[in-house]
């Protein structure tokens, strides 16, 4: 190498549709910097190292944590790889059949395409009872044959998932060590591997879904690695997760699947702890990039997990992820009227290529960016991300006239804050659907916009859903890329155990549950990250007999001296604290099963001190005002202050009409609001007194 490497110094880089972000700090002095550069759709290592270079050597880098939605958008876009799935005779429809649902409601038709084609999914001889009795072992002859048609007919990965291998996985680790004899790759993933959990669906979609991913995050993964090391960087990279943790590359090519909604994941981390040190534990996070808005709940500081997610109808993931409503509104939504006369704005985006028309890059129909900027609110001698000059206010002009305004009657003005409104529709109707719609008040929380294009809607959304704040951290653009860096390292995982709690022999599960907690701990100290401590926790899946669905019960158990501490006593007494409060009462006189056994090992990161994003002493009211211009709000011109966000002090308090700019987001202070700088540089949005 030509320069030596600092192990303190930790990136983090999320790859978005249209910005790559990226945060370094060095744990050492506690320095730190930001960077945002396009992304580069389909060769996303040219924005990734494009923007680690601003930083200097890559060389000299000790940690890369990334965020990243390729997962994501190859499920969503099904570019995923060719996928074979040889399974229990009799089964092969599972994945086709999945829960009965469709698309729509009404109508006898439906148009789901599952990953794996019929004629790619394969049936053998084999049996294990739901007890774990062997009934038919299967003959690895045979699933070798099964293999090599597959292989011949084009599969470039491999699923196996045979009937209540969750009970005993003997057929199916036989079966995997015929396939592998004959397997090209390493692309099998095995269900017992995966997910060794009851319900066949849930287990073979998860199963086929990672299958039909390794390929696709293996590849990107090989690429971004080489290219590091040709840049001479030898240090550790790992991958955030969508339960908000972080696991190494090599567990991330092993179980892809996971990486669903990774990138997503990070910034929520991050909002819910800038949050936290600010003093609002009940947030709504909204996430507001080129091509999406990502909306997730925190209550009491803590993140919303969920056991499930179907990332589009028909895939459905089973492992443990943050709750992420997302929809198809961001910087880049296209606005146009439809046959109706109606405006509509997204899900379709113009990306980073072309880009809004503002950008230049070829686009002629308008996008939320452009409406943005012909109200004012954008300025477009400094947009986001540096690389352009300046953006064509006059390309969006007409653009907007041509496309929005001509056909509703409007003038352009009122047809570019159209396109604001029902953005902010839609974006309101997210957060209602997390909050309203799950029981909870929203006056009761604050909204913690980022991304590039959140803080620009903040006020908007904080008197459109009822809100009782705003709070825009730091750094807004770069939120994700920060979570990448304070993320703890994590690894979860599942047990079906189907266990009556009456005469439970706790000893036993007990032990069982010491094994998991140990294989967990395992996973995690292999990441080779810094870590403070590792905290083990368990939970069950538990029901009243007769019942389908189960509660999870957080136990409150760990290891300690080579035991958990089980009785049957605390078992039963953390299920009926948790049936109590999700159904406010219990079944007196009805028998209660243990499903599940979930074990988490988190290893704790060193602390990352949010103080020192605050603003330094020499900013200063004089220094960060930087003029006026007009910006348009409710149908007319209002004249706004400017000011240069980063040079704020703390305890700044401004008044609406204002604009906020900084390099890597804008903050919009509508009118009737006022923005005040915490000891955090946070900036809240209240409404004014």
């Amino acid at each position: 190498m030509s320069q030596s490497r600092s192990a303190a110094t930790i990136v983090g880089v999320d790859v978005g549709g249209t910005f790559t972000d990226l945060f370094f700090y060095d744990e050492a002095t506690g320095h730190f910097r930001t960077a945002k550069v396009p992304s580069n759709r389909g060769d996303e290592a040219v924005g990734f190292l494009e923007g680690l270079r601003q930083f200097g050597a890559v060389a000299a880098l000790g940690s890369i944590v990334h965020g990243t939605t390729v997962g994501t958008n190859a499920l969503l876009e099904r570019k995923g790889a060719r996928v074979g799935l040889i399974t229990t005779r009799g089964f092969r429809d599972v994945l086709e059949m999945r829960r009965r649902d469709r698309r729509r409601t009404w109508g006898l038709t439906g148009d789901f395409v599952p990953v794996v084609d019929r004629d790619m999914r394969l049936e053998v001889g084999e049996r294990t009872l739901a007890d774990g009795t062997i009934r038919e072992a299967v003959d690895p002859a045979e699933v070798a044959a099964a293999a090599r048609h597959l292989l011949a007919a084009g599969a470039e990965a491999l699923a196996i998932v045979f009937v209540n291998s969750y009970a005993n996985p003997a057929n199916e680790r036989a079966a995997l060590a015929a396939a592998e004899a004959v397997w090209p790759n390493g692309n099998i993933a095995c269900s017992t591997q995966i997910l060794p959990e009851i319900r066949e669906f849930e287990r073979t979609s998860t199963t086929a879904l990672n299958a039909y991913l390794q390929p696709v995050v293996g590849s990107y993964l090989g690429k971004l690695d080489a290219a590091l090391r040709e840049d001479g960087f030898d240090g550790r990279f790992h991958i955030v997760q969508s339960n908000g943790g972080v696991m190494s590359t090599a567990t991330a090519r092993r179980l892809p699947v996971r990486t669903a909604l990774s990138g997503p994941a990070a910034g929520v981390i991050a909002a819910a702890a800038i949050a936290r040190a600010a003093g609002f534990p009940d947030v709504i996070t909204g996430d507001l990039g080129g091509t999406s808005f990502d909306v997730s709940l925190v209550v009491g500081g803590g993140t919303s997990l969920a056991a499930q997610t179907t990332i589009d109808f028909g895939l459905v993931i089973r492992t443990p992820m943050i709750e992420i409503t997302t929809i198809g509104a961001g910087g880049g939504s296209i606005a146009q009227v439809d046959a109706g006369g109606l405006l509509q704005v997204g899900p379709e985006s113009a990306g980073s290529r072309p880009g809004p028309v503002c950008y230049g890059g070829g686009n002629t129909r308008p996008t939320l960016t452009d409406a943005n900027v012909v109200l004012g609110r954008i300025n477009a001698e400094r947009p986001i991300g540096g690389k352009l000059a300046r953006l064509d206010v006059e390309a969006a002009r007409a653009a907007i006239a041509a496309t929005v305004a001509g056909p509703l009657g409007l003038s352009v003005m009122e047809a570019a804050e159209a396109i604001v409104r029902v953005a902010n529709g839609h974006m309101a109707g997210a957060i209602r659907l997390v909050s309203i719609e799950r029981g909870h008040d929203p006056a009761r929380f604050a909204a913690v916009p980022f991304g590039g294009g959140g803080a620009l809607h903040a006020g908007a959304l904080l008197r459109d859903v009822g809100l009782k704040a705003a709070l825009i951290p730091r750094y807004p653009g770069v939120t994700s890329a920060l979570g990448c860096v304070i993320a703890d390292i994590r690894h979860d995982q599942v047990q079906t155990v189907n266990l009556a709690l009456d005469g439970l022999d706790a000893g036993a599960l007990d032990r069982r549950m010491v094994e998991e907690a140990r294989a967990a701990r395992a996973v995690v100290d292999a990441a080779g990250l810094a870590m403070e401590r590792v905290d083990l926790s368990f939970a069950f899946d538990m029901h009243y007999v007769g019942q389908t669905h189960t509660v999870t019960v957080p136990l409150p158990l760990t290891v300690t001296g080579g035991t958990t501490g089980l009785t049957e006593d605390v078992a039963r007494a953390a299920f009926e604290a948790a049936y109590q409060e999700s159904f406010s009462r219990l079944l007196p006189g009805v028998p209660a099963r243990i499903v599940n056994l979930r074990t988490t090992a988190i290893g704790r990161r060193p602390h990352f001190d949010l103080a020192a994003l605050a603003p330094g002493p020499e900013a200063s009211l004089e220094q960060a005002r930087l003029g006026t211009r007009p910006v348009w709000f409710d149908g007319a011109w209002h004249e706004a202050e400017i000011f240069a966000r980063l040079l704020l002090p703390v305890g700044s308090v401004l008044a609406g009409p204002a604009i906020l700019e900084q390099p890597d987001a804008t903050i919009v202070v509508d009118p009737g609001l006022t923005a005040r700088v915490d000891a955090w540089g946070n900036v809240i949005l209240e409404p004014a007194p």
